[in-house]
């Protein structure tokens, strides 16, 4: 499903345990890392789909998690001249995306890879709130500077059981 100017309706996930540290995703057979997301089906809003794509790439679901906070507006980001498939109808030039900020609940042991149809993560490690933006490919580091700078703040909430002490320190860009 891509809009009328060419975006794909995307969730994203930021997971993050109960140091503060955020769950940072080993794309498979690469050495490429990022946060779980994906596309939202026809029928879905994005909770739902957000849920979706958490069982899919890490096996966990919505009993797994509590749900701390969404972005209140679409987050955009255009793909790279190269990557545009320009042979493909409706044109994607791009992903809109609603970003979840996740608290997980449950042992990590239960996080698995084989859930969805397609697997796209194989491994994955707890990182400093921040680390990611000097990870992730270049593209989608100004949506993720927006997404983080939104919801790191709900880690330091007097009802989140986080130690704030993980979103604060790291490698904050200036």
């Amino acid at each position: 499903m891509i809009d009328s100017k060419g975006y794909r309706p995307n969730v994203g996930i930021i997971l993050c345990n109960d140091e503060g540290r955020v769950f940072w995703a080993k794309r498979k057979g690469a050495n490429s890392w990022q946060f779980p997301q994906g596309g939202i089906d026809f029928d879905e809003d994005p909770e739902t789909a957000m849920y979706r794509e958490l069982w899919e790439e890490t096996g966990l679901r919505a009993e797994h998690v509590q749900l701390l906070g969404r972005t209140r507006y679409w987050l955009r980001y255009k793909l790279p001249e190269r990557y545009i498939r320009k042979n493909s109808l409706p044109l994607c030039i791009g992903q809109k995306q609603i970003w979840f900020m996740l608290r997980l609940l449950s042992d990590e042991s239960l996080v698995r890879f084989d859930c969805g149809q397609k697997q796209e993560f194989d491994n994955f490690k707890w990182v400093e709130y921040w680390y990611p933006l000097q990870d992730v490919v270049y593209f989608k580091r100004r949506v993720y500077r927006k997404a983080m700078d939104e919801l790191g703040s709900l880690l330091m909430a007097d009802n989140v059981q986080v130690d704030a002490a993980g979103y604060l320190s790291g490698c904050q860009e200036s």
